[in-house]
């Protein structure tokens, strides 16, 4: 059974009908399924988007914002998002701690990946955010980065679609899904599994990516305990 994953959430998931902000039934929800994978021996580090509340790109669209400024703004989003989750996992009974790639002192821990570690064989829940920690990195990147950091088992990726498909299932009915892809699969068709630096990285660390509809109720630790028709992977 797999031992240690990363969890990357998008920041859009915790927006909920609305659109935007932060939705709490659905950070209930995550807390609720991180719980079952901890409680089941399983070690759980999370990175999460900004997209609910600001996108670095879309901010520096029209050239007022600076690209480097908006995506700094963006990764103070994943913070706000960040300190979110770890709440709802508290709520839940569980032990998280918030490491920041930008240092808030009065926040978060800053980013030590001993320390990291430590946390996460203690049981510990942690939360990844501030991206990389560097603008033009996206955190699909960051999530990527840290999982190979804490050397973990895997990389989910959590969304609201059961895998990888050829082309959009929402707007063709032909849509096939691809149960299995290589990295240079990914990289090569272009099937947007992550940004193509993520792909590449967990290409070169040899780290396998799931992708899977986080709202399916006991998906994550199904996965994790071997069943992968619920998903996708990239290996």
């Amino acid at each position: 059974m797999t031992k240690r994953v990363l969890v990357k959430f998008s920041g859009e998931a915790l927006a909920g009908k609305e659109g935007y902000g932060i939705d709490t039934k659905i950070l209930n929800y995550i807390a609720g399924e991180i719980k079952e994978l901890v409680d089941n021996g399983v070690e759980v580090a999370v990175v999460v988007g900004g997209g609910n509340i600001i996108r670095g790109v879309t901010a520096a669209a029209d050239g007022i914002i600076k690209r480097t400024s908006g995506d700094y703004m963006g990764m103070l989003a994943t913070v706000i998002n960040g300190v979110a989750i770890q709440e709802a996992l508290e709520h839940a009974g569980l032990e998280a701690r918030l490491q920041s790639a930008i240092d808030m002192h009065e926040i978060g821990e800053a980013f030590i990946i001993r320390r990291a570690r430590r946390h996460l064989e203690k049981g510990r829940v942690v939360i990844f955010a501030g991206g990389t920690g560097n603008p033009y990195f996206t955190t699909d990147t960051a999530a990527t980065l840290r999982a190979s950091e804490i050397e973990a088992d895997l990389l989910i990726k959590a969304t609201k679609v059961d895998g990888v498909y050829d082309k959009d299932p929402k707007k063709f009915d032909d849509a096939v899904k691809l149960p299995t892809l290589t990295y240079d699969q990914a990289l090569n068709d272009h099937i947007k599994v992550m940004d193509d630096t993520s792909i590449a990285l967990a290409k070169e660390n040899g780290l396998p990516i799931v992708v899977c509809n986080m709202f399916e109720k006991g998906n994550l630790l199904a996965i994790i305990n071997g069943d992968m028709d619920l998903c996708s992977i990239v290996k």
